[in-house]
């Protein structure tokens, strides 16, 4: 049989990956670790039926460059993926903290990385530099698997995926300023400001790259293109993003991120067709991917580098953690996402291969090429191993995972939550809700007319119910799903209510008239929410932020409220249910 057929080789690559993965998800630990260490496998098995038996299978490097397009395609779709989850309507109330985040990454964990390399491994300076660099990146990719494996939903999980996006953008600009930094000819230095221009110039490039390509494809969709062809539109928008960013030799990562920001912002819809169109084959995708990379690490080179392997892991988890740590403590975020969120950060994955590969094929620098390379992929193989499972037990111990489930209050997201409401009339607080209701929403009506149905209703029977809650809405006459904002004041909105009490939360609510069951689910939700459980209403009341209130809405001890739909129905078909029906 001849195993240097390219289709022989995947095949290979794709089943035993598959089977790797199932295996190791049977204990409990995220696929993606079973196909790096599938890949792994697959090259020490190559090399010795090699050397032992005369039998090449053709499961080694070479392999991997032979899929160089798909590799490429497959770190796009990641690539724009993670672009598209940078919603900027849906991430207002998280600016602080990815601001503070990204400040961390991009002077913590490099500084801590060269320190260990530099100082306490002594490797020269300029590998130790572009290891620093590709520390930095995390891995979309997987932690995008980890999240959808898990089904977390949750400001930790909101934070983690936004900011790995963010992450990898800061990582490719601070690598391509080092890497122009250190490639001078003639083995001279580059000037500060020329190392800017450079990562300026890559950075805008690729944004123009991305933006155009993602730009015409929605012109295409208004205009010429049918809904069942959204999904094909949205591949060749990767791969054209991908092709002309390499012709004009700028990153394709970062072209393939601006075109997901843009498909994102301009037109939403459109992601989840894409993502729709590709969940059917995304476990070829993935499980080929990551088994391919973990087939890049060559163990001969391991084990006299072992030490400065163990270095970059250790602090690169050191840097992660304490740059997480100190950000989220400065950014004011709960104890939950401020003691796990360097945790879920560790995994290391497809930008950091892309970038190790760019030094591997640099002539310029040959000298260091070996050292980079085993370092930052063996560092890499055990951070692929460990960091799904970090990840994942971040999840589980802040609470989120399993909650990716249809809720009664899913509408009340965090960037649905306001904590600063205030006005002295109802048509004050009205408007300023209704404002933030509209930047985050797809609304069937124009905001005028759906301010003046609220202050209609609110004119014939006020919506104030007492113990601190009122609930302007509108019915529409539209077929369309419920929205709503939840507007919180910890001093307090001196209204006229039933029991003299002043307003602390203004749930608006905008009604279509196939959710109007829902709509008396909600209301019955807040009712017992302020009459029966004093300490959660306390809370709510006086949360310190979007993301705690949220936490309050979403938490175990607010499941009586905000209960699972799925559960509801099933204790609908089960003649003796545990519990009563909310």
């Amino acid at each position: 049989m001849n195993f240097d057929d390219p289709l022989i080789r995947m095949a290979m690559v794709l089943v035993s990956g598959i089977i790797g993965g199932e295996l190791v998800g049977r204990i409990k630990l995220p696929k993606v670790t079973g196909w790096i260490g599938t890949g792994i496998l697959l090259r020490m098995l190559d090399g010795y039926l090699t050397t032992s038996h005369g039998l090449k299978l053709g499961l080694d490097p070479d392999a991997v460059s032979t899929f160089g397009p798909y590799m490429n395609f497959v770190l796009g779709y990641i690539a724009f993926t993670v672009g598209a989850a940078l919603h900027f309507a849906s991430l207002q109330n998280t600016g602080k903290r990815l601001g503070l985040l990204l400040l961390c990454e991009a002077l913590i964990t490099p500084a801590v990385v060269f320190f260990s390399l530099f100082i306490l491994g002594g490797m020269d300076t300029k590998p130790a530099l572009l290891l620093s660099a590709i520390a930095i990146c995390g891995a979309p990719g997987t932690t995008v698997l980890v999240v959808q494996e898990a089904r977390a939903r949750g400001i930790l999980t909101r934070t983690l995926v936004a900011a790995v996006a963010l992450i990898d953008m800061v990582a490719v600009g601070m690598f391509e300023f080092v890497y122009a930094f250190i490639r001078v000819p003639g083995g001279g230095t580059m000037s500060l400001q020329a190392g800017l221009v450079n990562v300026g110039t890559e950075f805008g490039l690729a944004l123009a790259v991305g933006f155009t390509c993602a730009g015409l494809a929605l012109i295409l969709i208004r205009t010429v293109v049918g809904p069942a062809f959204v999904g094909p539109i949205m591949v060749a928008v990767i791969l054209g993003s991908w092709g002309a960013a390499r012709g004009m030799d700028v990153s394709g990562i970062l072209a393939c991120t601006f075109a997901g920001i843009a498909v994102s912002n301009l037109r939403h819809g459109t992601v989840r067709s894409t993502e729709a169109y590709l969940q059917s084959i995304g476990g070829v995708l993935f499980a080929a991917f990551y088994t391919f990379a973990g087939m890049k690490l060559d163990f001969s080179q391991v084990w006299p580098n072992l030490s400065l392997v163990l270095l970059f892991f250790a602090f690169r988890f050191i840097g992660k953690y304490s740059g997480a740590f100190i950000a989220m403590y400065f950014a004011n975020a709960t104890n939950a996402v401020r003691n796990f969120l360097g945790l879920a950060l560790l995994p290391h994955g497809g930008v950091a291969v892309g970038l190790i590969l760019l030094v591997q094929n640099d002539p310029t620098l040959s000298d260091h090429a070996d050292v980079i390379t085993t370092v930052g992929l063996a560092a890499l193989a055990i951070n692929q191993l460990l960091g799904p499972s970090g990840a994942r037990f971040a999840l589980n111990s802040v609470g989120e995972s399993g909650k990716a489930r249809p809720r009664l209050l899913d509408f009340l997201d965090e960037h649905r939550i306001t904590v600063t409401v205030d006005g002295n009339t109802k048509q004050a607080v009205v408007s300023s809700l209704v404002d933030q209701l509209y930047a985050t929403s797809d609304m069937p009506i124009e905001k005028e007319e759906f301010v003046r149905q609220v202050m209609k209703r609110e004119a014939s029977e006020s919506t104030c119910v007492g113990h601190g809650l009122m609930i302007p809405h509108a019915i529409l006459d539209a077929d369309a799903k419920m929205e709503g904002v939840l507007g919180i004041s910890r001093k307090g909105l001196d209204f006229r209510t039933p029991d003299g009490r002043p307003v602390h939360a203004v749930l608006l609510l905008a009604t279509p008239e196939n959710e109007r069951e829902r709509h008396l689910e909600i209301l019955s939700a807040f009712a017992h929410l302020i009459t029966h459980d004093e300490n959660l209403c306390e809370q709510l009341y006086h949360a310190r932020s979007a993301a705690h209130a949220y936490n309050v809405l979403h938490a175990e001890a607010a499941e009586e409220i905000n209960y699972f739909l799925e559960e509801v129905l099933e204790e609908f078909r089960d003649p003796n249910p545990s519990k009563p029906n909310p």
